[in-house]
């Protein structure tokens, strides 16, 4: 998530009923904050030159988010659990639809 200043981040949650539903941000884009940031996990820079290299060149701004469509509609409904507001629920006896 793109830092913004020391203690905030462009990023959101979308809550409904008290529950995240919705969450997403602005990726970093800056070349030179994601190398110092991989090496301060103790990383090697290395591992990850073919994803660097696109940033490299020069990356837009860019973002994203994911939508828990299931649990939206299990909190929209009042459903007991969310297995049940899913199209084709999966499980370990039941690995396709």
């Amino acid at each position: 998530t793109m830092p913004e200043g020391e203690i905030y981040s462009r990023a959101f949650d979308l809550e409904f009923k008290g529950r995240e539903v919705i969450s997403g941000s602005q990726r970093i884009h800056d070349y030179e904050l994601l190398v110092k940031m991989i090496k301060e996990k103790g990383l090697r820079v290395e591992s990850f030159e073919h994803y660097l290299k696109a940033f490299k060149y020069g990356m837009p701004p860019h973002g994203g988010f994911g939508f828990g469509i299931e649990r939206f509609l299990m909190l929209l409904l009042n459903l007991p659990n969310i297995r049940e507001a899913v199209l084709f629920p999966r499980d370990r006896k039941r690995l396709t639809p």
